[in-house]
This record gives C-alpha cells, sequence and structure tokens, in this order.
C-alpha cells in the first residue's frame, strides 16, 4: 500500500537519517517551493537592478524556510511520516513553528510591494490587488490573536485526538491538504508576532510576547499528552509496518516528546527575533528626534527649559 502516492512506504527498511534523507520528491511541494524562490529571487533583482539594497538576511532566512519545506516534504522522511508518529510529528513542528518563522524573517510581502510596479492610475494590478488583500476585513480577522491563537490550538488537539487526522492521512490530497495547513497556521500565528512585513494586527512588542507564551504551553501539554499514553491514540499509527521494526506505543511517545521539546525552540527563535526588532524600533526612533532636534533647533528641549524657569521664578 502507497500511502504518500511516491514510496512503498509499507516496505520501508528500519528507520536512519539517512535513509531519511534520501530524495523522494512530493512533486506538489517542490513546485511550489520552486516557484517561491524564483518569485523571491525575481523580486531581489528587481530591486538591486534600480539601484535599491535588499538586507542579505532577509534573502537568507526566507531561503532556509523555504528549503526546510523540501527538506521535509521531498526526502523519504515524508514516506517514512506516513507510517511513523514520530517522524509526521518531526514534520509537523518543523513547517509549522520552524518553516513561517523562516518565511516571515524573510519578509516577502514588503519585498512584492517594493518590486511589483504601480498599476497606474484608476488600474488595479498586483500590487494594488495585494495592497487591498493586506487591508481587508478577511485579513484583519484571521491576523488578530483571538483567532490565530485558538487556531494554533485546536490545529494540534482538534486534529490529532479525533477521526480526523486518519481521514486526511488516508488520501495523498488530504496529506498535502493538512501540510498546507500546518503551513498556514504558523504563518498567521507568527506573522502578527514577528513578522516584519505590515499587516493589519501590529501590537506592542510586550503584547506580542504575551500571544507568543499564550499560545506555546498548549504545544507541551499536547506533547506530555502522548508521552503519558498507555495506548496509542492515533489509528494510523496503531499498526506500523513489521519491517520497521518498531512498537506502536514507544513510537507515539517519541513523537510526544518531540512535540514537547519543539514548543522551545520558537519560543526562542522568536524572543532573539523580537529584541532585535524592538532595539532597531528604539534606534531608529532616537535618530528620528535626534533629526528633528536638528531641524528645529531643538525647540522641545529649549520649552522645557523655559518650563522649568518658570517654575523657578514662581517659587522665588
Amino acid at each position: 500500500m502507497d500511502h504518500s502516492g511516491h514510496g512503498m512506504t509499507m516496505d520501508l527498511p528500519p528507520f536512519t537519517l539517512g535513509r531519511g534523507l534520501e530524495w523522494s520528491a512530493d512533486p506538489f511541494f517542490l513546485v511550489a517551493c520552486l516557484a517561491g524562490l524564483a518569485l523571491y529571487g525575481w523580486g531581489v533583482v528587481r530591486l538591486v537592478r534600480r539601484g535599491d539594497k535588499w538586507p542579505a538576511g532577509r534573502t537568507v532566512a526566507f531561503t532556509i524556510g523555504v528549503l526546510s519545506i523540501v527538506l521535509m516534504m521531498c526526502t523519504r522522511l515524508n514516506d517514512y511520516g506516513m507510517v511513523m508518529f514520530s517522524v509526521h510529528m518531526v514534520q509537523h513542528m518543523v513547517i509549522s513553528m520552524v518553516s513561517p518563522i523562516l518565511i516571515l524573517l524573510g519578509a516577502p510581502i514588503t519585498l512584492a510591494l517594493r518590486a511589483l510596479p504601480p498599476a497606474g492610475r484608476g488600474r488595479k494590478g498586483p500590487r494594488e490587488l495585494l495592497l487591498m488583500f493586506l487591508h481587508s476585513r478577511y485579513m484583519r480577522i484571521i491576523t488578530h490573536p483571538a483567532f490565530t491563537i485558538p487556531l494554533f490550538i485546536a490545529s494540534l488537539y482538534g486534529l490529532y485526538f479525533t477521526p480526523l487526522f486518519d481521514t486526511l492521512m488516508g488520501s495523498k490530497t488530504g496529506h498535502i491538504a493538512m501540510m498546507v495547513h500546518f503551513l498556514a497556521v504558523g504563518l498567521v500565528f507568527f506573522w502578527p508576532i514577528m513578522g516584519v512585513d505590515p499587516g493589519p494586527h501590529r501590537p506592542g512588542y510586550l503584547m506580542r510576547m504575551l500571544e507568543l507564551f499564550a499560545g506555546m504551553p498548549f504545544h507541551a501539554f499536547f506533547g506530555i499528552a502522548l508521552m503519558m499514553a498507555s495506548e496509542p491514540m492515533v489509528q494510523t499509527f496503531k499498526n506500523p509496518p513489521g519491517s520497521l521494526g518498531i512498537e506502536a506505543l514507544s513510537d507515539q511517545n517519541a513523537a510526544g516528546g518531540i512535540a514537547w521539546a519543539f514548543s522551545e525552540i520558537p519560543s526562542v527563535l522568536v524572543l532573539v527575533a523580537l529584541l532585535f526588532q524592538w532595539y532597531a524600533s528604539d534606534q531608529r526612533q532616537a535618530r528620528r528626534t535626534d533629526r528633528a532636534a536638528d531641524r528645529d533647533g531643538d525647540k522641545e528641549l529649549e520649552a522645557y527649559n523655559a518650563y522649568l524657569a518658570s517654575l523657578n521664578t514662581q517659587g522665588r
């Protein structure tokens, strides 16, 4: 039986990292990732050709983020992930929590807005449609924490602890839809928190940290639930192929440990990114204040000194 459509998963030999990293491309993800890299590269080249700068760090982050999806979905990790809960959990955690952070740090929307030419007065081209989408009511809803945090949590408990997971894993289309969902959920959850791109929901830095920590503990609790279970909880992984030489419950416990450990990784990545962004924002504000002071002779300071002088005069 071939679950994934590109590998005889029922006859897989015991898992090793070397076997897992063998090339076994899923056509959908391969085409999508190559298209994403090509479009991003086009945008960077367009900016450079007209004399604009684009931070190399953003390009590196976006590229690594997309390649992390290729690593999960275009190698035999995807084949093993169809029959091993532990490998599937690595796929889920990377695609929903690591890939989105790296892609968002690449600021693809900002790049698109800078690279796409304006359509002209009274016309709507790709740039104008993108701006309309960013400012739409739909975007305000799906990037609000009242939506993103419950969605982030429901994508774990509502999927794995209901028959929905088994239904999706029963077909290649369902499996692809589930992985796309994981990526989309990660993007909308992390975008308001640490995304460089403009968006309808952009709270202060302290509130962003609170949003991050509101969602992360549920990942840890989910992992602990899998580790402490006394019997297999997901039908898909209840009877692993004999060729793998694994036991379902121990593999589930390993999956739980992976989910629990991964809850720390994005927290650290996002906190570091937030602290850098916070510092850079303060530096920009300080430079703006200095420039304003240079332009007006620091009238704000003069007014404050005059106020102090008036208080001193009144006190005599």
